[in-house]
């Protein structure tokens, strides 16, 4: 399918594709063949694999070690990492770690990105955002937002309850989403706050026990539970305007949203393709699988459904660089993550009973991709922001003529 993306971009994601197929995808059905998990050295030297092969780190500028690709440019690369349980780790554009690079690279101080980001990109340090809360903390409504982070001199004194906080286990430095101003509106009076791991009062309380999680490689950064506990750090740790913390989020999360439908786009894609080669091969009743028009017709729907989420995303993407995009990012994310969903559902139904089996990857796909309604933002939370615009501009004019109850023959009106 023609997408119509850059040379540059095509010729990337094309690199990233042989990439795949040649070292990472391998390497992956190893893994799962034999339940030996990848070992930190092994990543590395994927990491080294790709430097070689121009591909490392796509999303940041090449100053800091990466590939320098504009945001649309990226996408169909994104894509192509998708498709391996390990692909985006393979060349260092795996969330949360290509999300707070970005963050950084966006508007941290120079003396932030030499201390982190630099290292950060190079994989020599690991890094966490803390936004989500537990209950009544924030969460789908980000305005409920209960961390504070409390100006003392020069000091911030942070405290906070966070959870979900994705490679927060063994991250060397946290970035923070905190109340600044407790007078302000929340969106005016929230800023983030880059806080070291290894400050005082930093404690990973567990890892929560949750959906998904392939254990495919030796990385252990969970989605932990932490509390800051009277956290001091320098003012000067602030990441971006103070106050602007919930705009900063925005920019993060917007991009990082288009990233991660391209990601699950392509976990869908792969999906799909196992279940294709299955089904060729698997005889019932009389014929192979794949001659049933039943199936044929619900594998036609779903490869249709993923073009126009393909499609979508990079629409999005364009807009993205012109304005905020929110309501396209939306949309692009709420359909992509039912569409994923729809479409790893199906191939495992097709696979049967190795569909449910983790000897093929499509198990663990299903484990993931479920998660993905939820997490950068809930399905009803962009319906309702989706909702909110559809309905923001009313052509009344449209319904002038439309019939209505005799007014003299109301209820009310016969009363009188």
């Amino acid at each position: 399918m023609e997408y119509h993306d850059s040379e540059k971009a095509k010729a990337v994601a094309g690199r990233v594709a042989e990439f795949m197929d040649d070292v990472v995808l391998p390497r992956e059905r190893e893994a799962l063949a034999t339940g030996e998990p990848i070992t930190r050295a092994e990543l590395e030297s994927l990491w080294e694999q790709a430097k070689e092969r121009d591909l490392f780190a796509p999303q940041v500028p090449e100053k800091y070690g990466g590939q320098g690709l504009d945001f649309s440019d990226m996408l169909p690369s994104f894509e192509q990492v998708g498709r391996s349980l390990i692909g985006a780790h393979a060349i260092r554009a795996n969330a949360p770690q290509e999300g707070n690079m970005h963050t950084l690279e966006m508007v941290g101080t120079d003396e932030q990105k030499a201390r982190w980001l630099r290292p950060l990109v190079q994989g020599e340090i690991s890094s966490a955002f803390a936004m989500t809360e537990p209950k009544q903390g924030g969460g789908s409504d980000p305005k409920m937002l209960q961390s504070t982070a409390i100006k003392d001199g020069d000091e911030w004194v942070v405290n906070a309850h966070k959870w979900w906080t994705t490679d927060g286990l063994d991250a060397d430095f946290y970035l923070v989403m905190a109340r600044t101003d407790l007078d302000a509106h929340p969106y005016e009076g929230t800023s983030i706050i880059l806080v070291p791991a290894d400050a005082d009062g930093v404690e990973v309380v567990r890892n929560i026990p949750h959906l998904g999680g392939h254990d495919i490689t030796e990385l252990e950064g969970g989605h932990a539970e932490m509390k800051f506990n009277n956290v001091r750090v320098p003012v000067e740790n602030t990441v971006g305007e103070e106050g602007q913390g919930f705009q900063v989020a925005q920019m993060r999360l917007g991009g990082g949203r288009l990233t991660h439908c391209m990601r699950y786009s392509g976990m869908a894609e792969r999906s799909l393709n196992i279940a294709k080669a299955y089904l060729s091969e698997r005889e019932a009743f009389g014929t192979t699988l794949d001659e049933k028009q039943a199936l044929r017709h619900r594998i036609a729907d779903a490869e249709t459904q993923l073009h126009a989420a393909r499609t979508m995303v990079r629409h999005a993407a364009r807009e993205l660089d012109r304005s905020d995009a929110r309501i396209e990012v939306a949309m692009s994310k709420v359909f992509t993550a039912n569409v994923t969903n729809e479409a790893i559902d199906l191939a495992l139904q097709c696979c049967g009973g190795n569909g449910i089996g983790k000897d093929l990857p499509i198990a663990h796909f299903y484990e993931d991709v479920r998660s993905f309604r939820i997490v950068d933002g809930a399905d009803e939370v962009h319906r309702r922001s989706i909702a909110r615009w559809a309905f923001d501009d009313i052509a009344e004019e449209e319904i002038e003529h439309a019939l209505q109850f005799d007014e003299e023959l109301r209820i009310d009106a016969l009363d009188e």
